[in-house]
């Protein structure tokens, strides 16, 4: 709820971050780690064979679409306070290529090194040359190859949007917002309309265009950064959380197996519920919400949510299919061992890997 007694919040300063916007990217890795423990431990997925008290960890799909839809977000901040200038597509290659790289490939080594030593590693394939090439070169959501870490498939999709994001940039500097989220939107309704096994079927590649348009409403809503007041103080939570309810209710009511196999749409409309309550983050309403977001155990577990995606497919696998199944077979105990013993190993592992293969490289200029 949005607090009527406060006084309206300042504009952050240009080139300043936005508080809170760490500690969802913390939380949404997090939960993807609780995610993947929840999948090995009740096996049938999509159905759901666990308790219902626990059915929302089933959708581990919907934290990369918050991902997707706060990278959009995050990366326009800066050219939105900049009349939606880039201020250079070579420097803008440059950076996130340190951004995202280093780690990337040292986490593909890794994933690649466990699943050879431990071949029946769950939701990972041991390496070949057609893999690592096509891994190593973020081609794998273009073209087919076995997975030796299953949590990279969204990384190809990342890198991207990133090329997209210039041109973005351009369409909505010169058309407008509504032409560009409708140039990128339109085509992907029409393409689920007119071909229905592309929205409900199974498949492995081409998930880049389908979650263009979450990416793109993502950078269209970082325009808060410099709207009017009267925008700001829209009760954006509010409305997210209007624009959430039926997408949770559908959820609900159909089930995990019926809400998997339409992922296509799902995200689609989860989207502006999500843009939304980042533009409620980004003006620091609710202010509660908005500090506990930003208290240093979320921002610090922000900070290294990049490498705790990377690294922690392996190390779930490996608890979960060499220390804890073998023991309890599966159900509600061993997914309680699996996160106790997960979580703890994960966190550490994963700072010491943004230490040694994010925080050079963001610090070099």
């Amino acid at each position: 709820m949005t607090a009527i007694n406060t006084p309206a919040p300042t504009r952050t300063a240009p080139g300043t971050r936005i508080s809170g916007l760490d500690g969802i990217r913390g939380l949404a890795a997090l939960y993807v780690v609780v995610h993947h423990c929840w999948l090995l431990s009740f096996p049938g997925y999509p159905a759901n064979h666990g308790p219902s008290w626990l059915g929302w960890l089933i959708h581990g799909r919907l934290a990369v679409v918050v991902f997707i839809t706060l990278s959009g977000f995050s990366l326009a901040i800066a050219p939105a306070r900049n009349a939606w200038q880039l201020g250079g597509t070579w420097r803008f290659a440059r950076r996130r290529a340190r951004r995202i790289l280093p780690a990337y490939w040292a986490a593909l080594a890794a994933s690649a090194v466990s699943a050879a030593v431990v071949p029946e590693l769950p939701l990972s394939a041991p390496p070949t040359v057609r893999s690592m090439v096509v891994f190593g070169l973020l081609l794998q959501d273009a073209v087919a190859a076995p997975a030796p870490n299953g949590a990279l498939w969204s990384i190809a999709v990342e890198a991207g949007l990133y090329l997209a994001f210039p041109l973005l940039l351009l369409l909505r500097r010169r058309a407008g917002a509504t032409v560009t989220l409708a140039v990128v939107t339109v085509p992907v309704v029409l393409a689920g309309l007119l071909t229905p096994g592309l929205s409900t079927g199974a498949r492995a590649l081409g998930y880049t265009l389908e979650l263009a348009p979450l990416f793109t409403i993502g950078l269209l809503a970082a325009g808060i950064v410099a709207a009017g007041e009267r925008i700001r103080r829209l009760p954006w939570l509010g409305l997210a959380f209007l624009a959430a309810l039926p997408i949770l209710t559908l959820i609900t009511l159909r089930g995990s197996a019926w809400t998997v196999t339409h992922y296509y749409w799902v995200d689609l409309a989860a989207g502006p519920a999500i843009a939304m309550a980042l533009a409620a983050v980004a003006t620091r309403r609710p202010r509660r919400l908005v500090g506990l977001l930003d208290s240093r155990p979320l921002r610090a577990l922000g900070g290294f949510s990049y490498s705790l995606y990377l690294i922690h497919m392996p190390i779930v696998a490996l608890i979960s299919a060499q220390l804890v199944a073998p023991r309890t077979g599966t159900g509600l105990t061993t997914f309680g061992l699996t996160v106790l013993l997960v979580i703890p190993l994960c966190l550490p592992a994963a700072r010491l890997f943004a230490a040694l293969f994010e925080t050079p490289f963001q610090q070099r200029r």
